[in-house]
């Protein structure tokens, strides 16, 4: 990765870097390129927000080093860097508004922690309510939020054209809007500059990044399977493309890919995978100074600082692992956000893409120990695994390090499917990215 290291921006002037380009410098690497070694301590599988922040917090807070980091393509190439950037914690259970709550916390602070300017920017999140049934829940999941001290609340259609007069908040759409949960904390970030923090930052504490190698087979001893595998099994290492490696600890923090990673270790995850669709517009002037979703219209809407807008919505409505646009998506896309601001009818789509997401069935991830001793997953993390980067990191880092699940990820296990725990997130997450 030839990316300027921004931890020291006093080497490089405006004049300094004309210059160097000029000259054909080399640009010095954000993180190391070495070998693979036969061994190492902790095995994660991915390298994308969820990888990368497990390792750096396992060497930051454990100060457990021997870490590798596998991907198959290159760092943040999966969900980390196809998702549309926006973090929040105002979700409905309290389970899922504390776990969310952390990780907004963490990427607060993350500028300094990492010493990179992640461009994070409160600017607050709106969800439209467009139904009385809609507002109800939005007043559901405003008092779950202040129960849990998140600063969440109904507010009523006139606040919501203060907060954003581009929206059509007459009573002429065919879906008026009758108020919004409103959670000012909410905002965006820059998800290369996290994952190029995450990982610049395990690099120093010894942690080694492996691009360009794809795991081909996790290697356990003594389950029950007709393989050797499952239950009851021991992890001792994985095969990959560039050899093989022994290891006590594997972790999969993979996206799209998560049951095919379990699978290699005799672990079924009840989790289907869907593309997600999301567009940006040629940049204009500022105008949408909040994010705005409408679960009824199943659109999503932001505007970076350069001035594009960029929208999503719902994922797809069957499995499949592609992550190309298509054209019913902008045409559905295009019809419901003219509902919301039929002011930007002139402006221009410039690209489209779509990225991988896990849904297991109730909309919560799958996280902790699995029946496989030294088997962990960090997976199913729908529409909504970017915002949860940084905590998830954190909670498997102690995960991994103690032996013991922290309260935080506790209700996130893989046997709550068995025993009918469900932690129910699908009415603040469906299309609340």
């Amino acid at each position: 990765m030839g990316v300027l290291q921004k931890s020291k921006p006093a080497r490089y002037s405006a004049v300094g870097l004309v210059r160097r380009g000029l000259r054909g410098d080399t640009w010095p690497r954000v993180w190391r390129e070495v070998p693979l070694k036969k061994s190492y301590d902790v095995v994660i599988i991915g390298g994308g927000v969820h990888g990368l922040a497990t390792a750096y917090y396992l060497a930051t807070n454990h100060g457990i080093t021997d870490v590798a980091v596998l991907d198959k393509a290159y760092l943040g190439s999966g969900g980390s860097g196809r998702n549309t950037a926006i973090v929040r914690s105002n979700y409905l259970t309290p389970e899922g508004v504390a776990f969310y709550d952390r990780s907004l916390q963490l990427y607060k602070t993350m500028a300094a922690d990492l010493n990179m300017n992640v461009m994070f920017s409160e600017r607050g999140h709106m969800t439209l309510a467009h139904t009385d049934g809609a507002l109800r829940t939005m007043h559901w999941r405003a008092e779950v939020n202040k129960l849990q001290n998140i600063n969440s609340s109904v507010i009523d259609p006139a606040e919501v054209k203060k907060l954003a007069p581009s929206l059509d908040t007459s009573s002429h759409p065919r879906y008026p809007i009758l108020g919004a949960l409103y959670h000012p904390p909410g905002g965006t970030i820059r998800h290369d500059a996290v994952v190029w923090g995450y990982a610049r930052g395990a690099d120093a504490r010894g942690v080694e990044m492996h691009q360009k190698t794809e795991v081909l087979d996790i290697t356990v001893e003594g389950g029950s399977g007709p393989d050797g595998k499952g239950p009851g099994g021991t992890v001792t290492g994985v095969r990959t493309s560039k050899g093989d490696i022994s290891a006590p600890i594997v972790v999969n923090c993979t996206a799209g890919w998560a049951t095919l990673i379990s699978d290699m270790a005799g672990v079924r995850l009840p989790i289907s995978t869907r593309p997600l669709q999301a567009a940006v517009t040629e940049p204009v002037k500022v105008f949408l100074p909040t994010v705005v979703v409408s679960g009824s219209l199943h659109v999503y809407v932001s505007q970076t600082d350069r001035g594009e807008l960029v929208f999503g919505a719902s994922v797809d409505p069957f499995n499949n692992y592609s992550v190309r646009g298509s054209l019913d998506f902008t045409e559905e896309l295009a019809s419901h956000v003219l509902e919301l601001m039929p002011g930007i009818s002139r402006m221009r789509l410039l690209r489209q893409w779509a990225g991988l997401c896990d849904m297991t069935p109730d909309y919560s991830p799958v996280m902790g120990f699995t029946p496989v001793q030294g088997f962990l997953c960090d997976v199913g993390w729908g529409t909504y695994g970017f915002k949860a980067g940084p905590v998830s990191g954190e909670q498997m880092a102690y995960c991994i390090a103690t032996n013991e699940t922290p309260e935080l990820i506790s209700a996130f296990n893989l046997s709550r499917f068995a025993a009918g725990e469900l932690v129910g997130e699908k009415g603040a997450a469906a299309v609340g990215h």
